[in-house]
């Protein structure tokens, strides 16, 4: 990678000596050399990056994104994903076991973090809970954790089995891992195409209540209490998840969560075109959800904010409504939906950098002199077109797909490497 000087970057990272600072940053052959005001080098060899009006900070991580590899690399393999993601912010990304065959055993793990070594952006594997993802018997969680799997989820298969849970709570708690769980009563949700209410109603179509997300919640947070044992909530949508979390949390439940980007900026209503892009589960919910969701982010009762990236072939989504798949792409729109919902820089960094990484207990970057360099530069105002020019991901399933956004991530660096979005 050679020299990069960095200068007139407003450094933003909670607990950095210089937070909030203008700084200019030196980096040699992938290690931060000296972070400093008006730094100057005469060398001709010098990669100058003016980053006045950026904010520097470390890189983003994403705690909920789907590829497709192993088995389904026609929606997404690791290689777009992770250009994506790189050219999303993200220096470290967590990906689910929705895969055929899931990662349910050590050889899918290890083929992920083989498969992504020496990529500029890091690969975190989520080993499935049960075995097949059939919510019948546990995976061999061990195994898996040897193998590299920094956490738990059945993806988008909700447990359905309370005992199944409560064991894989317990055992988690045995070997010092964390579950993910996707609260979804499948018995409640009834297969259905949206949220339940108003516009659900105007539209003729069944939809999924509130009550099939609050009561999972509910249940796997009393199993988390029964066996005081670490669990994390993700893509929660609703008003009563949230202020079942908040109240958990005030007790002393081991309990964190995180909410999708497009969660935040969307609402039911946008269904009502029948585009099938804003087709996602947890279904997009009410004004009164989002505002929610807005609140537990600000007051700390939501942890994180993830991508939820995910990938479809156009003929899983060219189709009527009732029948496309759930899911957007969103690795390189999560910065520019949160600048949409309001967030400030520092919520955007406390989100996307800091509680991710200490939810699956992975380093933050320090962004300190003889530290390895990895960052993100991003600006809170420039404008961009998310398009066939711009987008990295092999699929093209986002409502945004085609409009001018605000929020752009002009460069990450990491492992000596550096990428920048022209």
């Amino acid at each position: 990678m050679g020299t990069i000087l960095i200068s007139s970057a407003k450094l933003v990272l909670p607990n950095h000596a210089l937070h909030g600072e203008v700084v200019d940053i030196l980096i040699k052959d992938g290690i931060i050399d000296r972070v400093g005001n008006k730094l100057e080098m005469s060398d001709k060899d010098v990669q100058n990056i003016d980053a006045n009006g950026l904010i520097v900070s470390a890189g983003f991580f994403d705690l909920h994104a789907n590829f497709g590899e192993p088995g389904l690399e026609t929606k997404e393999d690791i290689v777009t994903g992770t250009e994506a993601a790189a050219c999303g912010g993200y220096t470290g990304v967590a990906v689910y076991p929705n895969t055929n065959p899931p990662l349910h055993s050590r050889s899918e793990i290890a083929l992920v973090i083989n498969t992504a070594k020496g990529n500029v952006v890091d690969v975190y594997p989520v080993g499935s809970i049960s075995k097949k993802r059939e919510g019948k018997e546990l995976a061999e969680m061990y195994d898996m954790q040897r193998a590299g799997a920094i956490a738990f989820s059945d993806g988008n298969h909700s447990v359905q089995q309370a005992g199944l849970m409560s064991r894989a709570l317990l055992y988690s708690k045995g070997i010092n891992a964390l579950v993910i769980s996707f609260a979804e009563d499948e018995s409640i949700a009834g297969g259905n195409q949206m949220n339940e209410g108003e516009v659900s109603t105007f539209l003729g179509m069944k939809g999924k209540p509130n009550l099939a997300e609050s009561l999972m919640v509910s249940r796997d947070l009393s199993l988390a209490e029964y066996h005081d044992a670490p669990i994390h909530f993700t893509c929660i949508s609703t008003v009563e998840s949230v202020d079942l979390i908040r109240k958990a949390k005030a007790r002393g439940v081991k309990v964190t969560c995180d909410v999708a980007a497009h969660h935040l900026v969307f609402r039911d209503d946008a269904v009502l075109g029948f585009d099938s892009n804003f087709k996602v589960n947890p279904p997009l919910r009410t004004d009164k959800d989002v505002k929610a969701l807005l609140k537990g982010l600000k007051d700390g009762t939501i942890d994180a904010v993830v991508s939820q990236h995910s990938p479809h072939e156009v003929e899983f989504k060219n189709v009527e409504f009732q029948i496309a798949n759930d899911g957007i792409i969103g690795l390189q729109t999560t910065l520019p939906l949160l600048v949409m919902a309001g967030l400030q820089a520092e919520d955007i960094v406390n989100k996307l950098v800091v509680a991710p990484r200490q939810i699956v207990r992975q380093e933050i970057p320090s962004l300190v002199e003889g530290s390895t360099a990895n960052l993100v530069l991003f600006s809170v105002e420039d404008k961009w077109m998310f398009d066939s020019t711009t987008n990295r991901s092999k699929s093209t399933n986002s409502p945004l797909f085609g409009q001018e956004l605000t929020g752009k991530v002009k460069a990450i660096v990491n492992h000596g490497q550096l990428v920048e979005n022209t």
